[in-house]
């Protein structure tokens, strides 16, 4: 039972590691190629959940702009075959196979805010 436990240890250290390395990385990626891929959106990567066998991460981004979140959510996600390449260029070297990406608003933010706003009242 120990050796599973240590097993699951080390499986969601390493996760937690490459969800920082992409989460990073496509943070780059977001202010680099912001004014080529978005129009200049001002996009901020909040968070990366990466499956158990690192074929899939879903990747929360935040926008600046209240009104168009699904249109830049919608750019975004037009633009994931440019951005998955420009990741496997950065990360090739760390990583055998770069996981399918899946974007996604993270409104958590915008919850908060509002959770702010009621306790005003």
């Amino acid at each position: 039972m120990t050796l599973t436990l240590a097993k699951n240890k080390k499986m969601s250290v390493r996760l937690d590691k490459i969800s920082t390395l992409l989460k990073h990385e496509l943070a780059i990626i977001f202010q680099r190629e912001s004014r080529n891929l978005f129009g200049g959106a001002f996009i901020t990567v909040t968070q990366v959940r990466v499956s158990p066998d690192l074929s899939y991460a879903k990747v929360y981004l935040s926008f600046f702009t209240k009104d168009k979140k699904e249109e830049l959510l919608k750019m975004v996600q037009v633009q994931t075959n440019p951005i998955k390449k420009i990741l496997g260029n950065t990360v090739g070297q760390q990583l055998r196979k770069i996981p399918e990406l899946t974007f996604f608003i993270d409104d958590s933010l915008d919850y908060a805010e509002e959770i702010d706003n009621l306790l005003k009242k």
